[in-house]
């Protein structure tokens, strides 16, 4: 009697143990489409055996079972292809923020509200040509006033977009570091409650881990990270080498701005210094506690290329540049990597170029009458001061010296207020509502052909290369068409990685999905198998019941 009675443990066990692994195969097809759910697996076992009697000549002691349990429910992963997952994902990542850097930069060259820069730069040089033919024509000399406006005018249209969108990703980047820090205390706080429901054994935290493991992949494509689980399932993730998240502390990532550009750089606040001001504000000093490394060799081979938010900073660069870059003791410092800084420098190196030749060469044909007659006042303003296309914004083009002659104000490297910058200039407001000033005519009346013909020969002139390391020689016409050209070729160049790093990220998620995804069809299977053991405890229950009831009715009789 007393074994029948222990014999519906048995199958009580088995009841329950069926419907649990019932409703662990009903979660996992619930989930089958959730993002970064990962598939679960039941593990039965025996529960203790209640000893009968121990006989010691017998080979075993008289044992009696207790039934089945639901010992644990386990995630089916595989550490390698996660950790691969994650490194190659952060790859792509880096590579598509290069890619769609280049293809913006490549839309803003080619076409600005409706008409590109390109016609600009011919219309100009179609303007130079007709002037050529008859500088006395007030209409020729109108016409390239008008030209060279609209020329500074489409250069700085331009310009801006590229600044726009270099600050467009300064707020990028900024949003990036917002989210690391997000996700690090998330990451913080499943740690404390997955320790908290697993630490009694009784339960797993499957879906947590979900969700801190779908956390952890987005970090792979923000960062190179490292991440590690200690036995208490805690896990710690380093970016760069550099603690994120470890024990009880997650450390935050925080942006010194730079108050000259107001560009972002990210550090470690925990490993920076700083003093407090005369508000109570910190001022950090970030030396050495900069998140990336931005001066190291971009390679797969050192993993230097992996993660969205290093590549931001490097496509963004530390400053809006400009043809001062372009110097080779500066352009493999701080421009060469950046590839919206290197076009930058590149198309204002072409502004500046074209101005200050327009510029020069009038002002040299100013200088020879003066030097013929000391009172010439041709291509001179009514001050005296010779006819400048383009003037600087922020510093006079001439001075006049103790003689009372002008004199030319160089441009000085350091300071920028005295460079003719696409930023920095203006037309000249007097020459373009008076394009007649110009005369072209010497004081002997004979009108000057050769000054366009040296203004020609300088648009055709080949000496100017885009870039320190750039060896081909080209002219102003040609001069863009080759600045698209590069930036169009490097973006196939990062296309064709980003595609073949898809195709390796795809193939790794493929594998990877072979492992925790969830298959309906394996899962209908195992539905099957459980619906099958329930059912065959439910009948083992009756015929211990209809046994039992049989042996009590025979008593009672």
């Amino acid at each position: 009697m007393g074994s029948l009675m222990g014999s519906l443990y048995i199958g009580v066990s088995g009841l329950q143990t069926s419907q649990n692994a019932l409703n662990t195969t009903a979660h996992n097809m619930t989930n089958a489409d959730t993002k970064g759910y990962v598939r679960q697996q039941v593990q039965l076992g025996t529960r203790f055996y209640n000893t009968i009697a121990v006989t010691p000549r017998a080979v075993s002691n008289q044992q009696l079972g207790l039934g089945v349990e639901y010992s644990k429910v386990k995630q089916i992963r595989d550490y390698f292809l996660d950790q691969t997952y994650r490194k190659e994902s952060g790859r792509q990542a880096f590579y598509e923020v290069s890619a769609t850097a280049l293809e913006e930069i490549e839309n803003l060259l080619d076409e600005m509200t409706g008409e590109s820069f390109q016609l600009s730069l011919e219309n100009l040089w179609t303007a130079v040509q007709e002037c050529s033919k008859d500088p006395d024509s007030v209409v020729t000399q109108g016409l390239l006033v008008q030209r060279s406006s609209q020329f500074l005018e489409r250069a700085q249209l331009v310009y801006q977009g590229l600044v726009d969108y270099q600050d467009n990703m300064n707020t990028q980047i900024s949003g990036k570091v917002d989210t690391i820090n997000k996700y690090a205390k998330q990451i913080l706080a499943l740690n404390e409650s997955i320790i908290r429901i697993e630490g009694g054994k009784q339960e797993e935290a499957n879906d947590l881990r979900d969700e801190r493991n779908r956390i952890l992949d987005e970090l792979g494509t923000m960062a190179n990270i490292s991440y590690a689980e200690d036995i208490l399932g805690n896990v710690s993730v380093q970016i760069e080498g550099v603690d994120l998240v470890k024990g009880e502390v997650a450390y935050e990532i925080g942006l010194y701005e730079d108050k000259n550009t107001g560009f972002f750089t990210p550090f470690w606040v925990q490993n920076a210094t700083y003093t407090v001001n005369d508000r109570g504000e910190k001022e950090y000093n970030i030396d050495g506690a900069e998140v990336f490394n931005l001066n190291v060799v971009i390679s797969s081979d050192l993993n230097t290329d992996i993660g969205s938010l290093k590549s931001m900073l490097l496509a963004r660069g530390d400053h809006h540049a400009d043809y001062r870059d372009l110097a080779e003791d500066k352009y493999d410092h701080s421009v060469s990597q950046s590839v919206i800084m290197n076009v930058q420098a590149e198309f204002d190196q072409l502004i500046h170029n074209v101005c200050t030749t327009i510029n020069k060469v009038f002002a040299d044909a100013a200088q020879a009458a003066t030097d013929k007659n000391p009172d010439s006042t041709y291509l001179r303003d009514s001050e005296g001061k010779p006819i400048q296309f383009f003037q600087k914004i922020g510093s006079d083009g001439y001075t006049q010296d103790a003689n009372g002659d002008w004199v030319y104000n160089d441009e000085d490297p350091n300071v920028y207020a005295t460079t003719y910058s696409v930023a920095n200039m203006q037309m000249n407001p007097e020459l373009l509502q008076s394009p007649g000033m110009l005369g072209l005519k010497q004081i002997d009346d004979s009108i000057d052909y050769e000054i366009m013909e040296v203004l020609k020969d300088k648009f055709m002139e080949e000496s100017n290369v885009l870039n320190p390391h750039v060896k081909k020689k080209t002219n102003f016409v040609d001069y863009y068409g080759d600045l698209v050209a590069q930036v169009a070729n490097s973006g196939k160049v990062y296309k064709s990685i980003l595609s073949n790093q898809e195709a390796t990220v795809n193939a790794t998620f493929t594998a990877r999905e072979q492992v925790i995804g969830v298959s309906t069809d394996d899962e209908l299977t195992y539905m099957v198998k459980f619906q099958n053991a329930y059912n065959a405890s439910s009948r083992y229950i009756n015929a211990i019941n209809e046994m039992l009831a049989h042996i009590i009715n025979t008593l009672a009789v």
